[in-house]
């Protein structure tokens, strides 16, 4: 990479990081109502609860949230080596909802002090991770083709299940499980907001600093071999840390659709296709849509709430019918 494209690739990541802050400061603003700045200040209700307790939490567990999806949607793109991936192909979030789901039918609450759904939709995906690794491999190697495989055939068996659930539960039951497959970000505890943070920026920085294998590996696994990586171990670190990514947004804002598929292809098709670039990218710019897209639902139709999962549909949709009818 020349010097003048090290800049320019810097400047845009610069830019990106300028307008992840920008959102983090001003959509906690947004939302029905007027909130008073003096009296958020000086700490004065409701003014100050609204904006501490509702807003600021909700909006930064949407931007990392949505940044989390993104580069888990980029991340399984490079693996898979295919362009319509998404953080949900290889089975995490089917796996993460079943477990939602199997714990909104039981009537469970909390579990160790927090919300039973965030404990059962972990569960869910660290055991579809488990069961798509150990069916993936052969003779202690793992190809992207078995666990893309492995990964469709899990999902049809949990999106299955997750029905046969649905249909047997109770309306109320049903109302509460067809609300969580829609997909929302709600405020949270800064204890559970903090624990997410962390455990997401460590696995985004760690998948990051993997960029250069993850440009190899896109391209083909015996190009990749024959550069020195280690194609198996890093299949296992990509699906790994993917999964994770996908697995903690998923406990705490349920299955939102589109930003893992979208965002990543706008990096690339507008910032850079270099996983150095498109990353860090692709994490900031999701988490900005997700935001953004949630700020825009509690807005429009004030009192009432547009879910996230739902106005990013309807945002995303129409931009990734343009842009592959541009790029045809």
């Amino acid at each position: 990479m020349s010097d003048f494209h090290r800049i320019g690739a810097k400047r845009k990541v610069l830019l990106c990081v300028l307008v992840f802050l920008v959102c983090g400061v001003v959509l906690p603003w947004v939302g029905p109502g007027t909130l008073n700045v003096r009296r958020v200040i000086a700490y004065q209700p409701p003014d100050a609860f609204i904006f501490l307790q509702l807003r600021l939490t909700r909006t930064f567990l949407a931007l990392f949230a949505g940044g989390a999806l993104s580069l888990g949607g980029t991340l399984f793109q490079a693996i898979l080596r295919d362009a319509l991936a998404t953080p949900y192909t290889l089975g995490v979030s089917a796996g993460a909802s079943l477990g939602a789901v199997t714990i909104i039918c039981l009537g469970w609450q909390t579990l160790w002090g927090v919300p039973a759904t965030w404990v059962g939709a972990l569960a869910g995906a660290f055991l579809v991770l488990l069961l798509v690794m150990s069916a993936a491999a052969r003779r202690r190697r793992i190809s992207a083709f078995g666990l893309l495989l492995t990964g469709i055939a899990v999902n049809s068996i949990c999106s299955s299940l997750i029905l046969l659930l649905y249909s047997l539960s109770g309306v109320s039951r049903s109302f509460s499980i067809s609300r969580w497959l829609i997909g929302s970000v709600d405020a949270t505890s800064y204890t559970s907001l903090f624990v997410f943070v962390v455990v997401v920026s460590i696995t985004a920085c760690l998948v990051i600093t993997q960029a250069s294998g993850w440009n190899l590996l896109s391209v083909d696994e015996q190009w990749a071999a024959s550069r020195g990586v280690n194609v198996n171990s890093l299949l296992v670190k990509g699906y790994v840390s993917g999964s994770v990514l996908t697995a903690a947004a998923i406990a705490l804002t349920g299955p939102i659709g589109f930003v893992g598929l979208i965002v990543p292809h706008m990096v690339r098709a507008r910032i850079s296709s270099d996983h150095r670039i498109l990353m860090p990218c692709a994490f900031l710019l999701g988490g900005v849509l997700l935001a953004s897209c949630d700020a825009i639902g509690r807005a429009i139709l004030a009192p009432a709430e547009v879910p996230a999962g739902v106005a990013l549909a309807l945002l995303g949709g129409p931009y990734l019918v343009w842009l592959v009818r541009e790029r045809i």
